[in-house]
């Protein structure tokens, strides 16, 4: 949100068919992102993805269309924006591999895991 692109961003990702059925602006907490990015916590990145995604609000959202997940990853692009394909989301958009942008779910077992984490209490899954 800090580079305000995040309406150009939901543009690209709805006029590529996703259906946006869940929003919302957080702060994240430390032991938030820590939760969240748990499974990079050996990672040499960990402490500056962390660190990064508590310096200010960020949009988290839940998107809904068939192969979601792949199409979705096609979308964003590389995590690393130098290597991100032309008119990918992190190729236009990202500043650096911590901030690059966007986050994507890398399976579908993920992504319910990473909806629930965000909207535990909501319905959008079922």
């Amino acid at each position: 949100m800090q580079s305000q692109y995040c309406g150009q961003i939901l543009a690209v990702i709805e006029s590529k068919g996703f259906e946006i059925i869940a929003a919302k602006v957080i702060h994240l907490t430390k032991n938030q992102a820590e939760g969240f990015y748990a499974e990079h916590k050996e990672r040499p990145f960990f402490s500056d993805l962390c660190q990064y995604m508590t310096s200010g609000k960020v949009l988290v959202f839940a998107l809904k269309k068939e192969n979601a997940v792949q199409d979705f990853r096609k979308l964003i692009g590389a995590t690393n924006p130098a290597k991100a394909a032309p008119d990918t989301i992190r190729k236009r958009f990202a500043q650096s591999m911590e901030a690059n942008a966007i986050h994507g779910s890398d399976s579908d077992a993920s992504a319910e895991r990473e909806i629930h984490f965000f909207f535990p209490s909501s319905e959008i899954l079922d």
